[in-house]
């Protein structure tokens, strides 16, 4: 604070301001004057000068003819104190001597811009797990929160300025601090589902619920703006013997959930491989029948027309016996002697038989000449699909030249079968090179003929 000029009754005139670095709230008082020392500590002499920086506001408290009375001036402010530039002054009882007295009023700096941090610690305290509610576990919270004034009219009705003690101040409010986290921290477990001894894994959710209750109270309280709030700590008192219970309670539920999701896992994986053994020994049973299946009815068609032969060779052999016997009998069907009528007849029967049994033979021939020339049936090759990461199937080669017709198969879908190591890419597999490639030139019809 400095001193310069001289006022019209020949006292000093005030620079009115405040050179504090860090502080919330500042009493202004001229030079050398005391706490609570004489009168003159608020005098405030006509033509002094008022400076009030950005960021700051300046507050005068005096008593007018209408009771007390509060002004704001907000920096940037620089200029001399007179009725022409502060006029609210013209209504301060020392201004009715013109100025020749000095004019009683407290003069209060705030500062907006400062931020206040304030180091918290709760005590131990107990926490109770939802589990044993009668076993109570200390827990210590340790933190910072920080704050500034923005409404400072608001400020000045829940604070006093006379007086006014910073340190007095951050006490109150570290006692609020007390009184709330651990209203909020103790019925975590309870309102979270969470163990006690699990706590401090979750303090940043912790954090916000904690922030999210105080912020209003604080704010309303004690008329500050809540900018920050952070727990650094949450520390269980671990030689409790209580905590030890709960540990190990904890770490007995952990390991069983553990174990029974394990045991369901394992047996998922049982049932899975189970469930596709069986399928794979259907298909391959399937598969199995039809082709012995197939190869019975290539047995048997190969081996009818030599059934057949077999059955009118023995009816031919039985005609030739009894022709025999119609040349040594008699004309009166006895024998013992030659019946030339007999010979007669035989010799046409066996005419035709050898004609027939010809036929028969030529027959045969034909037949197992067409069996011999006509190729074995087609290998029934199925192979599996991977569809949008399901196992469809299994498909013969002509289901999926379909499927590629159709676009359901295409040379980047994999595709297994029988043999197969591992599952292949349809476009990497010989057997669908036909599926995929490009029609031949002339192997389309052209477009029809224009009827115009």
């Amino acid at each position: 604070m400095r001193l310069f000029g001289r006022g019209n009754s020949g006292g000093l005139m005030n620079v009115i301001r405040c050179d504090e670095q860090e502080y919330m709230v500042w009493k202004w008082r001229p030079e050398g004057q005391d706490v609570n020392s004489t009168s003159r500590e608020n005098s405030i002499r006509y033509g002094s000068s008022l400076r009030v920086k950005d960021g700051e506001v300046a507050v005068f408290v005096y008593k007018a003819q209408n009771g007390q009375m509060q002004d704001f001036i907000e920096g940037p402010f620089d200029d001399t104190i007179k009725t022409a530039n502060f006029p609210v002054l013209a209504s301060i009882v020392g201004m009715a001597f013109g100025g020749e007295s000095p004019f009683q009023a407290e003069v209060y700096f705030i500062n907006l811009q400062g931020n206040n941090q304030l180091r918290f610690s709760v005590p131990y305290f107990d926490v109770f797990d939802p589990r044993l509610p009668d076993h109570g576990v200390p827990m210590a919270v340790r933190g910072t929160i920080t704050f500034n004034i923005t409404d400072y009219r608001g400020f000045i009705k829940l604070n006093r300025l006379v007086n006014f003690d910073h340190e007095q101040f951050m006490t109150q409010i570290r006692s609020a601090l007390q009184k709330y986290i651990k209203g909020v921290v103790m019925n975590v477990p309870l309102e979270m589902g969470l163990p006690v001894v699990q706590m401090e894994r979750q303090i940043l959710s912790i954090n916000e619920r904690v922030e999210g209750y105080l912020k209003p109270r604080i704010e309303n309280d004690f008329g500050v703006n809540m900018k920050g709030f952070d727990i650094s700590a949450l520390e269980i008192d671990k030689e409790s013997p209580y905590y030890e219970e709960l540990r190990q309670l904890t770490a007995g539920n952990t390991a069983r959930t553990m174990n029974a999701q394990t045991d369901v896992s394992i047996q998922n994986m049982q049932d899975t491989q189970r469930i596709n053994a069986e399928n794979m020994e259907g298909i391959l049973r399937v598969q199995r029948e039809e082709a012995q299946r197939a190869q019975r009815l290539q047995t048997e068609t190969n081996f009818m027309g030599a059934h057949s032969l077999d059955q009118q060779t023995e009816v031919l052999k039985t005609g030739a016996q009894s022709l025999g016997q119609m040349g040594t009998m008699d004309a009166g069907g006895q024998g013992g002697g030659m019946n030339p009528a007999g010979m007669m007849t035989g010799m046409m029967m066996g005419g035709a038989m050898g004609q027939q049994m010809a036929g028969l033979m030529s027959t045969m021939g034909q037949n197992m000449q067409g069996c011999m020339n006509t190729p074995p049936p087609m290998p029934n090759v199925q192979y599996h699909v991977s569809m949008n990461g399901a196992q469809a199937g299994p498909f013969n080669m002509q289901q999926l030249a379909q499927m590629a017709q159709g676009g359901q198969l295409t040379p980047q879908t994999y595709v297994w079968k029988q043999g197969m190591a591992n599952w292949e890419f349809a476009g990497n597999v010989p057997e669908f090179a036909n599926l995929f490639a490009p029609p031949a030139p002339g192997s389309m019809p052209p477009p029809p003929p224009s009827t115009v």
